[in-house]
Parts: C-alpha cells; structure tokens; sequence
C-alpha cells in the first residue's frame, strides 16, 4: 500500500512539473517578438530581370498594431514585430516606394521568407515604344588598381680589405680569432643603394689572402633595402672581400582596367575588386561616347545605381535606367 502510494505522488509531481514547464513556454512564446525576413523584386516573368530594389518602406499590420521597416542595397527587409504579434496570426504587409505601384500583400506569420514583387510606375511608357528614349550602348565599366613593378636598374660591386699580420698570439686581448688563439681584425664598410632603391640577392665573398681564416662578422640590411652594413673578421694575413648586390627600384603606377555589366531589361550589375578605385561607366548616350564618373551619390544622368558589399568586401554596383532611356 505504501509503494502504491509513493507511486502516485510521484506521477503527480511529475504531472505538476510538466504543467508548470508548458506554463512557462507558453509565457515565453507569448512575450517573445516575432521577426518577419524578406526581399522586395522588381516583378518581371524573366527571373534574370528581377533585381532588389532599394528603400521600400514596409508596414506591417495586424489589427491596430503596426511595425515598420525600409529595404537595405540588396532589397531586403526585417521586421520586429511588437508584442502585440504572434504566429500564425493573419497580418497584412502593405508595400511603399516613388518609382513603383503599391503593394498589399495578405498572408500569416510563420517561419518562411517574404518574397514581395513590386510593378514599376513606368513600365508600359517603356515597353510600348510611345515615349521618346534615348539610347545608351556600349556600357562598359572603368576603374584603377595599383600595381606594383620591381625593376633591375643596376649592381654594386665593392671591395674592401681586413689588414692583419698572422701567427700572433692573442693573449686575451681583443679581437681574437674565433678559439681565442690569434689575434685578430674586424673592418667594417658601407653601401647605399640611393634614394628610392634597394638591395637584392647580395653575395659576399673572400677573393683573396688566407680566407681559410676568416670570418663574414656581420651582414645587416636596412628595412628599406637602401643601406648594407657589412664587417669581417681575420685572424690570419691580410684579407680581400668581395661584394656584390643587385639594385632594384620598386614603382607602384596605377593600371586602367575595363569589364563589361550584366545587362537585363533596365537594370545592369556588376562588381569591383576590393582594390578598385575611381569607377566609372563608359557608354554610348544617342552615339556619343561619354565617361560617367560614379561619384558617392551613385546618381547618372541617364539611371540612379546602388552600392552593397558582399562579405569578401567586393563592391557590387546595381544602375537602374531612368525614365525616357534605353538600352540598345
């Protein structure tokens, strides 16, 4: 009777526990803020021609509570949504921007991406030929990189003489030969390679005397490669070194470098290396070859563009064509 007992007031505990932990989710789930993640399009039956587009302003809607969002370079948006929101709760997503016809979009909150099409305000004066445009062809994209060019402009030869008189003991004094035995020799010389230039594959070399005992002491080279400061050791007869060096000069000049944009319907793309500098759009405006610098407000005289980066910090550039052009 006793066991049975123990029993039963051991499944009611668990049962209370378990009614207490479903409790709390719930409280959880009730107070926890809802996040809606999306992308608004250009709408378009052609999946190549449905680029983001930038600064739509979003507004949720569900009953009287609201949340706003506008949508970043790559037409995404998130929405945090208050309190007042849950899941699986009806919501109406209403669409904004200049360039476009609204968008009403009727769904429910769930755990997918919102995917949001918008028509362009002028998309039948440009599709039906009526209104006059002007032509751009040719579109290519100019930018700089620096490039860097070592050339070999010379060599240096030198040499220099370590004057000592062999078979004396050393006897302490200072400097000796490497055992200590002889007495030695150090002379020390210098090379400047000149302003702007530098030091390559250096080679140092006894060529004449008793080299068996002698000693290269120290070969230093300054961070710029410009100074060499070299000192040898003998301990023997006088001593002849040779030195020889390579002098380079290192240029740094800025390249021209040209690719082409993708190009679908009014809308081209495409991206620059991190080291690009100083882009620009070179195209043909009604036959007339013209070079658009893209200056910080991305805005043409013939389309506005966009600027996002991906996360190897390679720019990509998205022009959008204004009214009254097109491509050819």
């Amino acid at each position: 009777m006793k066991r049975f007992v123990n029993i039963t007031a051991i499944s009611a505990s668990v049962f209370v526990l378990v009614a207490a932990l479903w409790i709390a989710l719930s409280i959880v789930r009730k107070h926890r803020r809802v996040t809606i993640v999306g992308a608004v399009l250009r709408q378009d039956a052609d999946p190549n021609k449905q680029s983001p587009i930038t600064g739509v302003k979003i507004t949720a809607i569900a009953g009287a509570t609201q949340s706003n969002a506008t949508s970043d370079q790559l037409g995404q948006f998130t929405l945090i949504l208050p309190k007042g929101f849950r899941r699986r709760q009806a919501i109406t997503l209403e669409f904004q921007h200049g360039d476009y016809q609204p968008l009403k979009l009727e769904d429910f909150i769930g755990d997918k991406l919102y995917i949001a099409r918008l028509v362009p305000l002028n998309k039948s004066a440009r599709d039906d030929g009526r209104q006059p445009q002007q032509t751009i062809a040719n579109v290519r994209v100019r930018y700089l990189v620096k490039t860097t060019t070592t050339a070999d402009i010379g060599s240096a030869v030198k040499t220099f003489e370590v004057i000592n008189k062999g078979n004396i003991p050393c006897r302490g004094g200072a400097p000796c030969s490497p055992d200590g035995k002889w007495r030695a020799n150090i002379a020390a010389t210098q090379l400047d390679a000149g302003e702007g230039n530098e030091f390559r594959n250096i080679r140092v070399s006894c060529i004449a005397g008793p080299c068996p005992f002698t000693k290269i002491e120290r070969e230093v080279v300054t961070d710029d490669g410009r100074q060499l400061d070299l000192s040898a050791r003998a301990w023997s007869d006088t001593a002849t070194f040779l030195i020889e060096a390579e002098v380079v000069r290192t240029m740094v000049s800025d390249l021209v470098r040209e690719s082409y944009p993708v190009i679908f319907g009014p809308s081209l793309s495409f991206s620059l290396p991190v080291a690009a500098e100083g882009p620009s759009l070179e195209a043909e405006v009604n036959g007339e070859q013209i070079v658009f610098p893209l200056s910080p407000s991305l805005s043409l005289s013939w389309g506005e563009c966009t600027l996002s980066h991906n996360k190897d910090q390679t720019s990509v550039y998205r022009c959008e064509l204004k009214v009254g052009y097109r491509f050819k």
